[in-house]
């Protein structure tokens, strides 16, 4: 075989691997009804396991079927109220309980050009500019994203390291960056991106073109803190 040939094998080889990501970006939930079955589901799943009890355990305190309980856990069926009812009194919870992640708002955050918020960071007492573009805590991710646009100036010095719990995402926008993650070195212009475990020590290396401008996207578990 040539060695354009195996190029070729090998570029469909690729194609064909699955993808580790299972994630659907365009995915479009179902109707606002099966919606609702979804979430009463989870909320009685959760509450049965906080409690420490099986499927069956539960089919044996409320006379529900094995069958059904299943069902209604995985948001299959709509479970009448007198079913309603009766998980409530044997989970421990009110009714109005397994309605809460449906009713649970869900936010967003607008935020015009040059309106983030300037924030303090370990990083600011090195001059670097931190401005945050918009926060959401609590949420049913139960995850905190953090979106940072960093500014790099005359007036920056490069900072010791960074170690934090979570992942961490750069997009450089303007400038030169040597950006150290560990060991390694990564030499960022604009287009260039990082994405990183942020429990290792990272943080610019050498400031090689200023001004540098970079998106820095943290995330880490609610409840925990990124800094």
């Amino acid at each position: 075989m040539t060695a354009d040939g195996k190029r070729a094998s090998a570029a469909i080889a690729a194609k064909a691997q699955p993808s580790p990501l299972h994630q659907d970006p365009h995915a479009v939930r179902d109707t606002p009804e099966k919606v609702l079955e979804v979430a009463l589901g989870h909320e009685v799943r959760a509450f049965r396991k906080k409690l420490g009890i099986t499927v069956a355990d539960l089919a044996a305190m409320t006379n529900i079927s094995l069958g059904m309980l299943s069902k209604i856990e995985n948001g299959i069926t709509s479970p009448s109220l007198t079913t309603l009812q009766a998980l409530s009194r044997a989970l421990g919870v009110p009714l109005t309980a397994f309605f809460r992640r449906f009713e649970e708002e869900r936010n967003a955050v607008f935020v015009k050009s040059g309106e983030g918020v300037d924030v303090e960071r370990r990083g600011t007492r090195a001059g670097h500019q931190y401005n945050l573009l918009g926060h959401i805590g609590s949420n049913t991710a139960g995850v905190v994203v953090e979106p940072y646009l960093i500014t790099l100036s005359e007036d920056s010095d490069v900072f010791p390291m960074f170690q934090h719990e979570g992942m961490e995402f750069l997009y450089m926008l303007e400038g030169e960056v040597v950006y150290r993650h560990g060991s390694n070195l990564y030499r960022m212009t604009p287009g260039d991106s990082l994405f990183f475990d942020a429990d290792a020590p990272h943080g610019p290396e050498e400031l090689t073109t200023l001004p540098i401008k970079y998106l820095s996207i943290i995330s880490y578990p609610q409840g925990s803190s990124g800094d």
